[in-house]
């Protein structure tokens, strides 16, 4: 015998994953981690006896329900799911999903959509950030046709527009959890940095690398991802976080000078591999870190002093705007941050797992 879980498939951005009502999911954490394990295939590289596609930014989940909060309009609960070790965090948020969060909602029965454009206020659970979410709703209907391009997609859909608020200090409490622009950890000098999502950030050349390796190329230099590993541990624990090594918080990033035309060049790593291309919440604490002085960022490139500036990312699939608005009165305040995306429905219907994980 299975349970049967009501889900709709969804890309989100740059990632995908399953997307559920959260009253259909067992509100055990410790329950709920096994079922998101058994709908996921984790344990498994190849994710064979679950829906999950073998990488970090394909075994992500969306729990959504109608909020209680006076602000919001859904509350967005959000688990990182291993792709090989049976693990699922459910400290850090995720930007890309959240692209998907609107549409989800209407189709899950969640929300109404209104006419031409539908606006969802949405509350993220694990950090407590506040979004506002427009997506394409013409004639009442959501619409994934559309003309947005987004770097590590192919084609073109409808746009989301995503604009992120209370995300300074989401998981930590401080913009810069350790008092300090910049540590020295290993010999290596870093910015520790929580907005949107808590970041270590390092250039490229103290770690003795270009910037401008591939996914490929950086996943194959393992000994670099054990070097940024110890230091990632010994940073988080500088930054409050508890039980860094099983958790995917902090994040990393790496930084050098932009060479396309964009403001700077970043590689997000997950921590364990590199992003593909950008994620949605470490691009907001990568932009902050490059418009704040003083940080590992401040050699780098000339920041703009006027609020509110596009900060372009370069990544290793093209490019991310981030839309800033912030002041520096005295030191650097960071506000909001816009980023233009598109989601797409994949599939729905049910998703399976063994009764004798969970009944139901």
């Amino acid at each position: 015998m299975q349970t049967a879980i009501p889900y709709v498939h969804m890309r989100g951005g740059t990632s995908k994953g399953p997307y559920f009502r959260r009253e259909d999911l067992p509100e055990d954490l410790d329950t709920l981690a096994e079922v998101l394990v058994a709908v996921l295939g984790s344990g498994h590289s190849l994710n064979i006896d679950g829906i999950g596609a073998s990488a970090a930014v394909t075994t992500k989940v969306a729990m959504l329900s109608v909020s209680d909060d006076p602000w919001a309009d859904i509350d967005y609960f959000f688990a990182q799911v291993s792709v090989t070790d049976r693990q699922v965090d459910f400290k850090p948020t995720c930007g890309n999903i959240l692209s998907g969060v609107a549409q989800a909602a209407v189709e899950l029965g969640l929300i109404k959509p209104t006419e031409d454009e539908t606006t969802v206020k949405i509350r993220a659970v694990n950090t407590g950030a506040q979004i506002v979410s427009v997506i394409q709703t013409p004639q009442g209907q959501v619409t994934y046709d559309g003309d947005e391009q987004i770097d590590g997609v192919p084609g073109t859909s409808a746009k989301t527009q995503l604009t992120f608020e209370g995300v300074v200090g989401s998981a930590t409490g401080a913009f810069l959890p350790t008092g300090n622009l910049q540590d020295e950890i290993d010999g290596l000098s870093v910015t520790c940095m929580d907005v949107a999502m808590p970041v270590v950030i390092a250039r490229a050349t103290e770690l003795g690398i270009t910037g401008y390796e591939s996914t490929t190329e950086l996943d194959k230099n393992r000994p670099f991802f054990e070097r940024i590993e110890a230091i990632r541990q010994k940073a988080g624990a500088l930054m409050g976080i508890k039980d860094v090594a099983n958790s995917v918080t902090p994040k990393f990033g790496v930084i050098a000078p932009a060479r396309n035309g964009g403001s700077i060049t970043a590689r997000y790593l997950m921590p364990h591999n590199t992003h593909p291309s950008m994620a949605v919440t470490g691009a907001q604490c990568i932009a902050a870190c490059a418009l704040t002085p003083g940080t590992v960022a401040d050699t780098l490139w000339q920041p703009p002093a006027v609020s509110p500036a596009v900060i372009t990312l370069e990544h290793p699939s093209g490019s991310l705007d981030v839309l800033v608005t912030f002041s520096v009165d005295g030191e650097f305040e960071f506000k909001a941050a816009g980023l233009m995306r598109t989601a797409r429905k994949l599939a729905d219907g049910h998703v399976y797992v063994p009764t004798s994980i969970w009944n139901g």
